[in-house]
């Protein structure tokens, strides 16, 4: 799977490389979903700036993913959607309603930031 997944402080980052199969996809949903629970991670960024068509399965799994994460604990910001894949994800009409964007990986993190309210109670 050409998918990095690195660990900075409570959050996950996760850089997608290249177009994933179908397969791919859903097993990167399910080693996501397991390690925000492995590190009680609070954030998790979904960086898709390498990808340059996000179908329709592939924008269902994402919503899963920041559903699921979201049960467990934790915030997900989608990073670097590129433009032209933007206006057809709209023009799909698809439901992106809980996604959070942001334009890059920093810009990710600093929603985090807000979202979590900065730094963890106990101090990490």
């Amino acid at each position: 799977m050409s998918v990095a997944i690195l660990r900075e402080g409570d959050y996950l980052i996760a850089a997608i490389l290249s177009d994933l199969t179908d397969k791919e996809v859903v097993e990167l949903r399910g080693e996501l979903i397991a390690m925000v629970g492995r590190y009680r991670s609070r954030g998790l960024v979904i960086d898709v700036s390498a990808l340059d068509v996000i179908d329709s399965f592939v924008a269902r799994a994402l919503r899963s993913i920041v559903l699921t994460v979201r049960l467990r604990g934790a915030h997900t910001v989608i990073a670097g959607i590129q433009p032209d894949v933007a206006i057809a994800l709209v023009q799909f009409r698809l439901n992106l309603g809980p996604l959070r964007a942001a334009l890059d990986l920093d810009a990710a993190r600093a929603l985090l930031d807000q979202l979590t309210g900065g730094e963890a109670e106990d101090g990490r």
